[in-house]
This record gives C-alpha cells, sequence and structure tokens, in this order.
C-alpha cells in the first residue's frame, strides 16, 4: 500500500462490532483482524482516518456533530492508543477505504471485483 494519501477505515462493521443503532454513545468493542490491521499501518506512518457515516453533516436525524465525533476519538484512544482522523468526505488523497458495505470496481469498466 502506497504511503502517500489517506486510509480510511469504516467503523461500525469494519473496525467496530455493530449490531444495530444503539445511539452515539455506543460504539462496539473491536474487531481484532482490523484494529489489528490499522495498528500495523500506523507504525508504519501510513495516514488512516476513521471514515463514518456517523459525522455526515447530512444525517436529519439531529445528532450533534461535535459530541459524535469525540465519542469516536475515544474510542480511538481505547483501543488504538490514539486518536485518529474522523471525516465523512472522500477526497483526491483517498488511497484506500476498507468498509463493510462497499464493492470493489475495476476503474473505468463498471466490472464488480468478486
Amino acid at each position: 500500500m502506497s504511503t502517500q494519501g489517506w486510509v480510511g477505515v469504516d467503523l461500525d462493521g469494519t473496525l467496530a462490532h455493530y449490531d444495530g443503532w444503539q445511539g452515539i454513545e455506543h460504539i462496539g468493542e473491536p474487531v481484532p483482524l482490523m484494529l489489528a490491521r490499522v495498528k500495523e499501518w500506523l507504525s508504519r506512518n501510513i495516514d488512516v482516518r476513521i471514515f463514518t457515516a456517523r459525522v455526515s453533516s447530512s444525517n436529519k436525524d439531529g445528532r450533534d456533530l461535535d459530541t459524535t465525533k469525540k465519542v469516536i476519538e475515544d474510542w480511538c484512544v481505547k483501543h488504538i492508543g490514539r486518536v485518529l482522523p474522523v471525516t465523512a468526505t472522500k477526497d483526491f488523497g483517498l488511497v484506500a477505504l476498507y468498509d463493510d458495505r462497499a464493492f470493489h470496481v475495476i476503474p473505468n469498466t463498471g466490472i464488480i471485483v468478486s
């Protein structure tokens, strides 16, 4: 993996166990394999960010985004040992995205990798 740019890691269902929405204060326990992967990337100075809809400004459910971000940052400190940047926005620096809902599509073809 390139160390240029950043790697996005989804929170619910990818980095943290997810059993359905239980409110902003609840984040599941870490998924061990993904947690180990994130820690390995960080040890190699790869820029890893939490990529989650929890902090999307398009949420219409009234959740406070600052509080939500703080809950995620606290979870990161507890389980990863440091705060990771938290975002819901892709940009041109994103080089890889790990998510339980995504499909890998071969660029410029529309072909889904199975």
